[in-house]
C-alpha cells in the first residue's frame, strides 16, 4: 500500500507490536495507514505482552475512520475472526474485509462462501506479497475516507527522533510526553521493534515523535528481527530535525551511546542527551550531576556542544525540562547569522588568532556567508582550502558558537577557492 518495506515481516507471529505509521497516497488523497499488532481475544490473562498488543489495535482501531480486518484466504475462517470483528464493530467504523494469501483461483472462487457470515460484505481479495488486489482496495478506503474540507489545515512539524540502546527507557518516555501508553514498555530488552510516529501539540508546536528500536551493538548476532529494527532506528535518525539520546544515568555513557552519538551527527541532526533514571541515581548518591555531565563530555568530546538534562521518564520528574530545551535546539537550527555580523566576527577572529602558514604560504579568508539552516552551513572563500586545518576550523567554529547561539546543533563548514580580487558574489 505504502510502496516501502516499512514492518518487519516475518513468518514469527506475534512480530509487530506497536502501532506503525506511514503515509498512503491514491488517486490525489493522502493518508495515514496505521498496522497494528494482531488481535487475539483468547490471549491468557497473564501474558502481559499479549494484553499490552491487543490494547495498542483497539485504540488505533478508534483512532480511525476506515478500519481494515484482514484474513487468512488460505488458511480460511478462524474462530478467532468472529470475536475479532465483535471488536471492530463496536467501534461503529466503516469495516473493509479483506482476504489476503488469495493467490491461486481456486481460494479466489471460495472466499465469499467461507466469510461471509462474517457480515462485512465481499472481500477484496490481495496477494500481500505479491501487490495484486490492493488497488481495489485502496479505491475502496479513499471512497469511505471523511471529505477533505472536513480535515483540519497541515502544520509545519518538529521531527524528534527518540533514540538509545536497549532498556534505557526510550518507551516510558515517549508515553510520558504523549500522556499515554502510546508505546508498549516492557523491562525485555529489544521490545520495541519499529520506529513508530505520534503527533503531539506542544503550545503551538505539532511534535512528530519517533520512537525507536534500541540500537544493538552487533545487532546482526541477535537475529533478524533486531538486525533490521536497528537499521530502521537509523532511517528514523535519518529523517528527524533533532534527535533525544536517551542514556541511563546508572550506567553513565557507554560505546553503543557514543556510536548512536555520533550516528546523529553524521546525519547532522540537532542532539540533546538525557540521562534518564536519575531517581534512582540520586537514591544512590555517589555522584552530582555536574560529574556526569563531565563525564559526557569526555566520552564523547565530539558532541560537546549537545546540551545534557537530567530527568525520570518512570516517574515524570524533572519531564517537564526536556521540551523547553527541544525548542530552544529546534531554534538554533533555524538560526541565520547575518552577513555582516559573521564577516566582522570573522575578521576579528583572525586578526586575534591568525592561522598558521603552511609552507611558507598563509591562509587568507577574503568572505564568509551562511548558505543553509537545518543545520546551519557557513562557506568561506579563500585563497587555497589546503592550508585550513582541523585545528584552525575549530577555532572558527568554537568562535561562532561563544557569539551565537548554536547549542544542540552541528555546524558545517565548506570552503571555496577565490582570489581577492573575485570578491564576495
Amino acid at each position: 500500500m505504502i510502496g516501502q518495506r516499512l514492518a518487519i515481516v516475518e513468518d514469527t507471529p506475534g512480530v509487530t507490536r506497536d502501532r506503525l505509521y506511514a503515509l498512503c497516497e491514491w488517486r490525489g488523497r493522502t493518508f495515514s495507514v496505521i498496522d497494528t499488532a494482531g488481535i487475539d481475544p483468547d490471549a491468557p490473562g497473564a501474558d502481559d505482552m499479549a494484553r499490552q498488543t491487543r490494547a495498542q489495535a483497539e485504540i488505533a482501531a478508534n483512532d480511525a475512520d476506515v478500519i481494515v480486518f484482514v484474513v487468512d484466504a488460505a488458511a480460511g475462517l478462524s474462530p478467532l475472526d468472529d470475536e475479532v470483528v465483535a471488536i471492530m464493530r463496536r467501534t461503529r467504523k466503516p469495516v473493509l474485509l479483506v482476504a489476503n494469501k488469495a493467490e491461486s483461483e481456486r481460494v479466489r472462487t471460495q472466499l465469499h462462501g467461507e466469510f461471509a457470515r462474517l457480515g462485512l460484505g465481499e472481500p477484496y481479495a490481495v496477494s500481500a506479497l505479491h501487490g495484486e488486489g490492493t488497488g481495489d482496495l485502496l479505491d475502496a478506503i479513499v471512497e469511505r475516507l471523511p471529505a477533505e474540507s472536513d480535515l483540519p489545515e497541515a502544520e509545519d512539524e518538529l521531527a524528534l527522533a527518540i533514540v538509545g540502546r536497549p532498556n534505557v527507557g526510550k518507551s516510558s518516555l515517549v508515553n510520558s510526553l504523549l500522556g499515554e501508553e502510546r508505546s508498549i514498555v516492557s523491562n525485555v530488552p529489544g521490545t520495541t521493534r519499529d520506529a513508530i510516529d505520534s503527533l503531539f501539540a506542544f503550545h503551538e508546536h505539532t511534535i512528530r515523535l519517533i520512537d525507536t528500536a534500541g540500537v544493538w551493538r552487533k545487532p546482526k548476532h541477535h537475529g533478524s528481527i533486531e538486525f533490521y529494527s536497528s537499521l530502521r532506528s537509523l532511517a528514523a535518525i535519518a529523517r528527524c530535525d533533532l534527535a533525544v539520546l536517551v542514556i541511563d544515568a546508572m550506567q553513565g555513557v557507554i560505546e553503543q551511546d557514543r556510536r548512536l552519538a555520533g550516528m546523529v551527527l553524521e546525519e547532522r541532526k540537532g542532539l540533546i542527551v538525557v540521562a534518564n533514571k536519575w531517581d534512582l541515581a540520586r537514591e544512590l548518591g555517589e555522584f552530582q550531576q555536574a560529574e556526569l555531565i563531565e563525564v559526557i563530555r569526555e566520552q564523547m568530546p565530539f558532541a560537546a556542544f549537545a546540551p545534557v538534562t537530567f530527568l525520570s521518564a518512570k516517574t515524570k520528574r524533572r519531564l517537564g525540562s526536556l521540551m523547553p530545551l527541544v525548542m530552544r535546539v529546534a531554534q538554533n537550527l533555524e538560526r541565520r547569522v547575518p552577513t555582516a555580523a559573521l564577516n566582522s566576527l570573522i575578521r576579528d577572529a583572525i586578526y586575534a588568532h591568525p592561522p598558521p602558514a603552511q609552507g611558507g604560504k598563509p591562509l587568507r579568508i577574503y568572505y564568509a556567508a551562511q548558505v543553509a539552516t537545518k543545520p546551519p552551513r557557513f562557506l568561506f572563500h579563500c585563497n587555497d582550502p589546503d592550508l585550513v586545518s582541523n585545528s584552525y576550523k575549530r577555532f572558527i567554529e568554537n568562535t561562532l558558537r561563544k557569539e551565537f547561539d548554536f547549542e544542540g546543533v552541528p555546524l558545517t563548514f565548506d570552503f571555496k577557492p577565490r582570489s581577492r580580487d573575485e570578491g564576495p558574489g
